[in-house]
């Protein structure tokens, strides 16, 4: 029932177009099905003459025009997203008061898609569509609690959950026993001491109190220097509070008269610059900061010498 309203505010009318009491008309039998499954929380196509299911449902077959088969095929509830237009500023009569997307979505079993609201929960920021939206992405329905046997019965679909994000703290304690507690004594001190082994001769660093390599005990001390050589090493791009910036290095040092190799950052060049065969020696916290812990080197920073060739390292890798 078209009618005009104005106001004083206004000088051009409004224009309405109203049915009172809604638009009614008779579904028939296939989209009839379609709907009372929307109802019932479950998505169906018809499968045509070919053997290809639409959804949703049609009379007709597309690009036959001929009547669909009376076969209906559960698909779903899970699809695939085969194109999308995202909505940076919904409008007054959107489905959300958010940035969201409007998306084909194909369910699986089915050979077309349907036409709906992907919401990805985007509250700020929207004017350009977040990274994980993109043709192929997967998505569910999120069903109304109350149905009614419309479209409007899947509220939106979601994308499926493909990662998750949660707290995770672990709190320990370590003992290190006698010889982990003599080798924080020594770095407690500046100084950096090690296991001989009777055996191999290798100097362990950190001392272990026995040789990895025999299975024997250790008890020979050994001092070494805090200087050493890069071994191996991997460029880290997440933060950690330890390190200078990101990205930074954490790499494997063989101490100068070390057989083992041990763990530390390296930092004072560019992480692209770090090397295997580098010279670095240890960048030692200011001395009243010291404890008995291996954060009293702060990290390896690099020596002005040469490098050392791979040959020698290799076997330390």
């Amino acid at each position: 029932m078209p009618s005009e309203t104005t106001s004083d505010a206004a000088v051009e009318p409004n224009h309405v177009l109203e049915f009172p009491g809604g638009y009614t008309r008779s579904v028939g039998p296939v989209i009839g099905r379609f709907l009372s499954e929307l109802r019932d929380g479950r998505l169906v196509g018809v499968r045509t003459r070919d053997g290809r299911v639409l959804v949703p449902p049609t009379e007709y077959d597309p690009d036959t025009g001929e009547d669909v088969t009376d076969e209906f095929v559960p698909v779903g509830p899970a699809g695939t997203v085969k194109t999308w237009s995202w909505v940076a500023t919904p409008g007054r009569r959107h489905p959300f008061d958010r940035p969201f997307a409007w998306a084909l979505v194909q369910p699986d079993g089915a050979d077309t898609a349907l036409l709906h609201a992907l919401d990805l929960g985007v509250f700020e920021n929207g004017a350009k569509p977040p990274k994980l939206l993109k043709t192929g992405m997967r998505v569910r329905p999120k069903w109304r609690a109350e149905r009614t046997g419309a479209v409007g019965d899947i509220e939106c679909f979601l994308p499926e959950v493909t990662m998750i994000s949660a707290p995770t703290r672990l709190e320990y304690r370590v003992k290190g026993g006698r010889a982990m507690e003599r080798f924080l004594e020594g770095i407690s001190e500046g100084r950096i001491i090690g296991h001989r082994c009777g055996v191999c001769g290798q100097v362990i660093v950190p001392m272990k109190g026995l040789c990895p390599r025999d299975g024997v005990p250790t008890t020979e001390e050994v001092e070494l220097p805090d200087t050493g050589t890069v071994t191996t090493f991997a460029v880290n791009n997440l933060p950690d509070p330890r390190a200078p910036e990101v990205p930074f290095v954490s790499a494997y040092i063989l101490l100068d008269g070390a057989g083992l190799t041990m763990l530390a950052l390296v930092a004072g060049i560019p992480a692209d610059q770090v090397r295997m065969g580098m010279r670095v020696k240890a960048a030692w916290r200011p001395r009243e900061e010291w404890g008995a812990t291996m954060a009293n080197i702060r990290w390896f920073e690099p020596l002005d010498e040469p490098d050392v060739p791979f040959d020698e390292i290799k076997d330390y890798l």
